[in-house]
């Protein structure tokens, strides 16, 4: 077969955008699409999603009231943030978009299951089917525990932060619906810890996902692999026939760009001929193995920090944005009082008699000069004194 890397990767492995920006996934035409704090971070900050931002916002604020803190607002407004993004999302895509629970729940099946719930709820709200929506969990044991019996609910569930073989059977074993190895960091950590560069065929990221592939084909588990995180095309190449993979749009670009014969390197056919050991997984094995994975450990622990850092800075970013829309309609407001203050006779226009100010103020205020100010040219002159002060 002849065309793009990308045309033929779909035709053994469904391709999904790693991404929140909804022109990137109108581009790429993905089937799924998977976001987290990050990601949505990023797309909050173009200007073409600002409105999704300031309505979120908004809407958080009515429901918590005037005298909730702001940070209690933005930490509402980020789990109706990722679930306004991804009604968005699915609103192009097919298939499905993973949203995720709040990374500082990792430890917390409870906390893990509530939230897990509540955003269901809101998409189910919102006319969506859960069907069309996995919620996305780390594989932490406690997070595994918690997918378990959201699965049994039927609220579909994506175990990310996924690093070594026994997270990976404890997921299958949990009846999770799909977990997201990260090609990409393992390898991070090993050319880190051993001062060497890998080709792709031997990159410990692309060995980890191909064994736990095989795992799952040779033992008949329904959990889908997906492979997340890369770092170069070569990651992709090697997982060909992978369940699906989650791509950059930056790497969608390169793969669309890139011709060439595309092999199948993983099929069930081929997993069912390896020599594997069954592991039965409860907590004490899951733990000595995780104990024993030192990379396991140290990713798990740095990608539920760094999701946390993001999620912070989201929220940071969130209250900083709430407090200028307040803060305009506080003005707005003030400039509506003061204006009518001058409006004597209430007919929408302040004239030079009604003005009590200098004419040199009137003048400067009256932009169009016709000899009335309204209430628009009386708040842009006000904003702009105060914004020189």
């Amino acid at each position: 077969m002849t065309g793009s890397l990308l045309e033929q990767l779909r035709q053994m492995t469904i391709v999904v955008a790693d991404t929140g920006d909804i022109q990137a996934i109108e581009q790429f035409t993905p089937r799924d699409a998977t976001t987290n704090p990050s990601l949505i971070t990023a797309a909050a900050q173009m200007p073409q999603y600002q409105q999704i931002v300031d309505d979120t916002l908004k809407e958080a604020r009515a429901q918590l009231g005037p005298q909730a803190e702001a940070t209690a607002v933005a930490t509402l407004a980020f789990d109706r943030l990722a679930v306004a993004f991804g009604l968005k999302i699915l609103a192009i895509v097919p298939g499905r978009v993973s949203t995720e629970v709040d990374a500082r729940l990792s430890y917390d099946t409870e906390a893990t299951i509530e939230k897990g719930r509540s955003l269901i709820a809101q998409y189910e709200a919102a006319g969506l089917s859960r069907e069309r929506v996995l919620i996305k969990i780390a594989s932490t044991w406690e997070g595994i525990r918690a997918a378990e019996i959201l699965e049994r609910e039927g609220i579909h569930c994506n175990l990310t932060l996924l690093f070594g073989l026994h997270q990976a059977i404890a997921c299958a074993e949990a009846g999770v619906t799909l977990i997201s190895p990260f090609v990409g960091r393992i390898l991070d950590w090993y050319k880190k810890d051993t001062g060497r560069d890998y080709e792709p065929h031997e990159d410990p990221g692309v060995v980890s996902v191909t064994k736990i592939y095989n795992y799952y084909k040779k033992f008949g588990h329904k959990t889908e692999v997906m492979g997340a995180s890369f770092r170069n095309i070569g990651e992709i190449v090697e997982l060909a026939g992978c369940d699906l993979l989650t791509i950059s749009p930056k790497l969608l670009e390169q793969l669309q760009a890139s011709e060439g014969e595309l092999l199948r390197k993983l099929d069930p056919a081929n997993a069912a001929t390896q020599e594997i050991e069954k592991i039965a997984m409860d907590q004490a094995t899951f733990e000595k193995m995780h104990t024993h994975d030192r990379m396991a450990c140290e990713k798990l622990d740095e990608g539920i920090t760094g999701f946390t850092k993001a999620l912070v800075a989201l929220e940071q970013l969130l209250a900083d944005r709430l407090a200028h829309l307040e803060g305009e309609a506080a003005l707005s407001g003030a400039f509506e009082s003061i204006f009518r203050s001058f409006d004597l006779d209430g007919d929408g226009f302040i004239t030079r008699e009604e003005w009590m100010g200098t004419d040199a103020v009137f003048d400067a205020i009256d932009l169009n000069h016709d000899g009335k100010i309204t209430v628009e040219e009386l708040g842009a002159g006000i904003g702009a004194v105060l914004k020189l002060a």
